[in-house]
């Protein structure tokens, strides 16, 4: 297999960063509103170069989300930024009253996702927000797996007619993807192909799923990775020509088992071309306080999980 290489790891939250301060010179429709966590997301050098276009919201995220659906009618293009947890769970009604029903063009950007929030622990860790948000009709669901990915998407966006949530982390993770490359919503991108199993990885868990692929090429196992970055609407079209070769699959998500990813995949597969699938998620819980490393220990988010779970898919196929 193609080994990729880690250029350097990064925090996917600066890839936003540096997407919004991109956004910010190329169009002037872009506004930036956020609640109270300039820092956290990245957003400092938007606010210091476009001071007319950044509101600082405070503490009041329900109140951004309404700002921000107004401020589409006259418009602009809105890019709001808070933690996952506060960009979803805490604020929900309104976006989906005020921002969903009426299809806004507002951009949901989230950062602190997951698990690898870290030490904060399980009140600030959302597992549930993919599932929150996919099942918004007309949401689009984006969740990236490094920076260059993350600030592709931000760029990307801005384009996109419609609501968005972005979704993105807090730790530093492998780069890996090209820089300055494309980033088309709703299209998978193939970074291994294979023979006896599929791998679909999303966010962290991508660069996770390549390093399971090179250790299962050198048990003799082919492995076809694929990076689903946007969960809505899903690249069907990619995932069925993939099982249709491979015959069983894996998916791998920092998020709950219920709602994400892998309930996707498996819609697709049960409406069309039914196969073997394991799932590496986590299993119907809340997170707990840790490092990042040692939460992806302990609720098997790595490599190593991939790995077995290739094995088991593979006992499945007929």
């Amino acid at each position: 297999m193609k080994k990729y290489t880690n250029t350097g790891n990064k925090d996917t939250r600066s890839g936003f960063g540096a997407g919004l301060t991109e956004l910010g010179q190329k169009n002037e429709n872009v506004v930036a509103l956020c609640a109270d966590l300039i820092g956290s997301l990245k957003m400092d050098d938007f606010k210091k170069n476009h001071p007319e276009r950044f509101f600082q919201v405070g503490i009041a995220e329900a109140n951004m989300i309404g700002m921000a659906a107004g401020m589409t009618i006259g418009g602009k293009i809105p890019f709001t930024g808070t933690f996952a947890n506060f960009s979803t769970g805490r604020v929900y009604d309104q976006i989906r009253q005020s921002v969903a029903y009426s299809g806004k063009n507002v951009k949901i950007c989230a950062s602190h996702a997951g698990l690898t929030l870290g030490e904060d622990g399980a009140t600030h860790q959302i597992l549930e927000d993919i599932g929150l948000m996919k099942m918004l009709p007309g949401m689009t669901v984006i969740n990236t797996c490094d920076y260059n990915q993350t600030k592709a998407a931000t760029l990307a966006i801005a384009d996109h007619d419609g609501p968005v949530y972005l979704r993105f982390g807090r730790p530093s993770v492998p780069n890996f993807t090209p820089e300055n490359g494309t980033f088309e919503i709703g299209k998978a991108v193939m970074l291994n192909e294979g023979t006896d199993v599929t791998i679909i990885a999303t966010g962290h868990l991508v660069w996770e799923a390549l390093e399971a692929a090179e250790a299962l090429e050198a048990k003799g196992i082919s492995a076809e990775v694929i990076n689903i970055h946007t969960i809505k609407p899903l690249d069907e079209e990619a995932i069925l020509k993939s099982v249709a070769k491979t015959g069983c699959v894996v998916t791998a998500e920092e998020h709950n088992i219920l709602g994400g990813l892998g309930e996707s995949v498996a819609r697709t597969l049960a409406l069309n071309n039914p196969a073997p699938q394991e799932f590496v998620a986590v299993n119907d819980s809340f997170g707990e306080s840790g490092t990042p490393d040692q939460l992806m220990e302990k609720y098997k988010l790595n490599d190593t999980a991939i790995f077995e779970a290739v094995e088991k898919a593979l006992s499945r196929k007929k």
